[in-house]
Protein backbone atom coordinates (compact mmCIF):
# COMPACT_ATOMS: atom_id res chain seq x y z
CA UNK A 1 0.00 0.00 0.00
CA UNK A 2 2.83 2.34 0.90
CA UNK A 3 4.56 1.59 -2.43
CA UNK A 4 1.39 2.45 -4.36
CA UNK A 5 1.10 5.73 -2.45
CA UNK A 6 4.74 6.63 -3.16
CA UNK A 7 4.31 5.72 -6.83
CA UNK A 8 1.21 7.91 -7.08
CA UNK A 9 2.99 10.86 -5.43
CA UNK A 10 6.00 10.43 -7.72
CA UNK A 11 3.74 10.30 -10.79
CA UNK A 12 1.91 13.47 -9.73
CA UNK A 13 5.21 15.29 -9.11
CA UNK A 14 6.54 14.19 -12.51
CA UNK A 15 3.40 15.33 -14.33
CA UNK A 16 3.54 18.65 -12.47
CA UNK A 17 7.18 19.17 -13.47
CA UNK A 18 6.40 18.44 -17.13
CA UNK A 19 3.45 20.86 -17.04
CA UNK A 20 5.56 23.59 -15.40
CA UNK A 21 8.33 23.08 -17.97
CA UNK A 22 5.84 23.39 -20.84
CA UNK A 23 4.37 26.59 -19.37
CA UNK A 24 7.83 28.14 -18.83
CA UNK A 25 8.87 27.21 -22.36
CA UNK A 26 5.76 28.87 -23.84
CA UNK A 27 6.32 31.98 -21.73
CA UNK A 28 9.97 32.46 -22.60
CA UNK A 29 10.30 31.08 -26.13
CA UNK A 30 9.03 34.30 -27.77
CA UNK A 31 10.65 36.73 -25.35
CA UNK A 32 14.16 36.32 -26.65
CA UNK A 33 14.95 36.90 -30.32
CA UNK A 34 18.00 35.72 -32.16
CA UNK A 35 21.00 37.87 -31.32
CA UNK A 36 22.32 37.47 -34.81
CA UNK A 37 20.39 38.07 -37.98
CA UNK A 38 20.50 34.88 -40.04
CA UNK A 39 21.00 35.72 -43.67
CA UNK A 40 18.44 34.28 -46.04
CA UNK A 41 20.09 32.82 -49.09
CA UNK A 42 19.63 30.03 -51.53
CA UNK A 43 22.67 27.83 -51.82
CA UNK A 44 24.02 26.58 -55.11
CA UNK A 45 26.81 24.08 -54.71
CA UNK A 46 29.49 23.67 -57.33
CA UNK A 47 32.16 20.95 -57.35
CA UNK A 48 35.87 21.61 -57.74
CA UNK A 49 38.77 19.12 -57.70
CA UNK A 50 39.67 19.84 -54.09
CA UNK A 51 36.48 21.10 -52.38
CA UNK A 52 32.84 22.12 -52.66
CA UNK A 53 32.22 25.79 -53.13
CA UNK A 54 29.00 27.42 -52.00
CA UNK A 55 27.59 30.36 -53.87
CA UNK A 56 24.94 32.30 -52.04
CA UNK A 57 22.25 34.17 -53.92
CA UNK A 58 19.65 36.31 -52.14
CA UNK A 59 16.08 35.04 -52.05
CA UNK A 60 13.33 37.24 -53.47
CA UNK A 61 10.98 38.46 -50.75
CA UNK A 62 7.53 36.91 -51.32
CA UNK A 63 4.97 39.51 -52.39
CA UNK A 64 1.70 39.81 -50.49
CA UNK A 65 -1.36 42.01 -50.16
CA UNK A 66 -2.43 43.65 -46.90
CA UNK A 67 -4.66 46.65 -46.13
CA UNK A 68 -4.39 49.99 -44.40
CA UNK A 69 -6.87 51.11 -41.75
CA UNK A 70 -9.27 52.36 -44.43
CA UNK A 71 -9.21 49.10 -46.37
CA UNK A 72 -6.89 50.27 -49.16
CA UNK A 73 -4.66 47.54 -50.60
CA UNK A 74 -0.90 47.58 -50.15
CA UNK A 75 1.50 45.13 -51.77
CA UNK A 76 5.09 44.58 -50.72
CA UNK A 77 6.19 44.91 -54.35
CA UNK A 78 4.93 48.50 -54.36
CA UNK A 79 7.94 49.35 -52.15
CA UNK A 80 10.53 47.96 -54.56
CA UNK A 81 13.41 50.39 -54.90
CA UNK A 82 13.40 51.14 -51.17
CA UNK A 83 14.68 48.97 -48.30
CA UNK A 84 11.90 47.51 -46.15
CA UNK A 85 11.68 46.56 -42.48
CA UNK A 86 8.77 44.11 -42.29
CA UNK A 87 7.44 43.31 -38.81
CA UNK A 88 4.61 40.93 -37.92
CA UNK A 89 2.87 41.78 -34.65
CA UNK A 90 -0.37 41.61 -32.64
CA UNK A 91 -1.73 43.82 -29.86
CA UNK A 92 -2.19 40.80 -27.55
CA UNK A 93 1.50 39.85 -27.90
CA UNK A 94 3.64 40.95 -24.94
CA UNK A 95 7.02 40.82 -26.74
CA UNK A 96 5.49 42.78 -29.66
CA UNK A 97 4.53 45.57 -27.27
CA UNK A 98 8.01 45.65 -25.77
CA UNK A 99 9.70 46.25 -29.13
CA UNK A 100 7.21 48.84 -30.47
CA UNK A 101 9.07 51.80 -28.93
CA UNK A 102 12.27 50.72 -30.70
CA UNK A 103 10.46 50.45 -34.03
CA UNK A 104 8.93 53.89 -33.49
CA UNK A 105 12.35 55.40 -32.77
CA UNK A 106 13.91 53.71 -35.80
CA UNK A 107 11.01 54.83 -37.98
CA UNK A 108 11.54 58.43 -36.82
CA UNK A 109 15.23 58.19 -37.75
CA UNK A 110 14.90 56.32 -41.06
CA UNK A 111 11.43 57.05 -42.46
CA UNK A 112 12.88 58.91 -45.46
CA UNK A 113 15.27 56.10 -46.37
CA UNK A 114 13.55 52.90 -45.24
CA UNK A 115 9.96 51.71 -45.66
CA UNK A 116 8.56 50.30 -42.44
CA UNK A 117 5.67 47.87 -42.80
CA UNK A 118 4.19 46.88 -39.44
CA UNK A 119 1.86 44.05 -40.42
CA UNK A 120 -0.80 43.13 -37.87
CA UNK A 121 -2.00 39.53 -37.74
CA UNK A 122 -5.67 40.39 -38.05
CA UNK A 123 -7.60 37.14 -37.79
CA UNK A 124 -10.95 38.81 -37.05
CA UNK A 125 -11.32 36.94 -33.75
CA UNK A 126 -8.42 37.35 -31.37
CA UNK A 127 -7.31 40.48 -33.27
CA UNK A 128 -9.43 42.89 -35.31
CA UNK A 129 -8.64 46.07 -37.22
CA UNK A 130 -10.51 47.95 -34.49
CA UNK A 131 -8.55 46.51 -31.55
CA UNK A 132 -5.20 46.81 -33.32
CA UNK A 133 -5.74 50.38 -34.54
CA UNK A 134 -6.98 51.39 -31.09
CA UNK A 135 -3.75 50.09 -29.57
CA UNK A 136 -1.66 52.03 -32.12
CA UNK A 137 -3.61 55.26 -31.52
CA UNK A 138 -3.51 54.96 -27.72
CA UNK A 139 0.28 54.64 -27.80
CA UNK A 140 0.81 57.40 -30.36
CA UNK A 141 2.79 55.28 -32.82
CA UNK A 142 3.31 56.88 -36.22
CA UNK A 143 4.92 54.08 -38.24
CA UNK A 144 2.86 52.61 -41.13
CA UNK A 145 0.53 49.84 -39.96
CA UNK A 146 -1.12 47.33 -42.28
CA UNK A 147 -3.71 44.66 -41.54
CA UNK A 148 -3.33 41.09 -42.76
CA UNK A 149 -7.06 40.36 -42.80
CA UNK A 150 -6.69 37.69 -45.51
CA UNK A 151 -3.70 36.13 -43.70
CA UNK A 152 -1.86 36.43 -47.02
CA UNK A 153 1.38 37.90 -45.62
CA UNK A 154 1.53 35.50 -42.67
CA UNK A 155 1.07 32.52 -45.00
CA UNK A 156 3.70 33.72 -47.48
CA UNK A 157 6.25 34.21 -44.69
CA UNK A 158 5.12 31.18 -42.67
CA UNK A 159 4.63 33.29 -39.58
CA UNK A 160 3.48 30.99 -36.79
CA UNK A 161 4.49 33.18 -33.86
CA UNK A 162 4.96 36.88 -33.30
CA UNK A 163 6.91 39.03 -33.30
CA UNK A 164 8.87 38.25 -36.45
CA UNK A 165 10.94 40.79 -38.36
CA UNK A 166 12.33 40.62 -41.91
CA UNK A 167 14.87 42.88 -43.58
CA UNK A 168 14.44 43.36 -47.33
CA UNK A 169 16.84 45.29 -49.55
CA UNK A 170 15.91 47.80 -52.24
CA UNK A 171 15.99 45.04 -54.87
CA UNK A 172 13.19 43.20 -53.06
CA UNK A 173 15.47 40.48 -51.70
CA UNK A 174 15.41 39.00 -48.20
CA UNK A 175 18.60 39.89 -46.40
CA UNK A 176 17.86 38.63 -42.88
CA UNK A 177 15.24 37.97 -40.25
CA UNK A 178 14.68 37.75 -36.50
CA UNK A 179 12.10 35.53 -34.83
CA UNK A 180 10.99 36.73 -31.42
CA UNK A 181 11.70 39.94 -29.55
CA UNK A 182 14.27 42.05 -31.38
CA UNK A 183 16.73 44.10 -29.36
CA UNK A 184 17.49 47.70 -30.43
CA UNK A 185 21.04 46.88 -31.49
CA UNK A 186 19.84 43.95 -33.60
CA UNK A 187 17.20 46.13 -35.24
CA UNK A 188 19.91 48.67 -36.04
CA UNK A 189 22.13 45.93 -37.45
CA UNK A 190 19.32 44.82 -39.77
CA UNK A 191 18.66 48.38 -40.92
CA UNK A 192 22.39 48.88 -41.57
CA UNK A 193 22.44 45.72 -43.70
CA UNK A 194 19.65 46.91 -46.00
CA UNK A 195 20.65 50.58 -46.17
CA UNK A 196 24.33 49.85 -46.86
CA UNK A 197 23.23 47.42 -49.53
CA UNK A 198 21.14 50.10 -51.25
CA UNK A 199 23.87 52.72 -51.39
Amino acid sequence: MKDKKNFLILTIVLVALIAISAVLYNIFKDKIGHEQIPQTTSQNQSQSDDKKEEEKAPLPAPDFTVYDKDGNEMTLSSFKGKPVVLNFWASWCGPCKIEMEDFEESYSNYKNDVQFAMVNLTDGKRETVKTASKYIEQNGYTFPVFYDTDIDAANKYRVYSVPSTYFINSEGELVGYVNGLIKPETLQKGIDMITTDSE
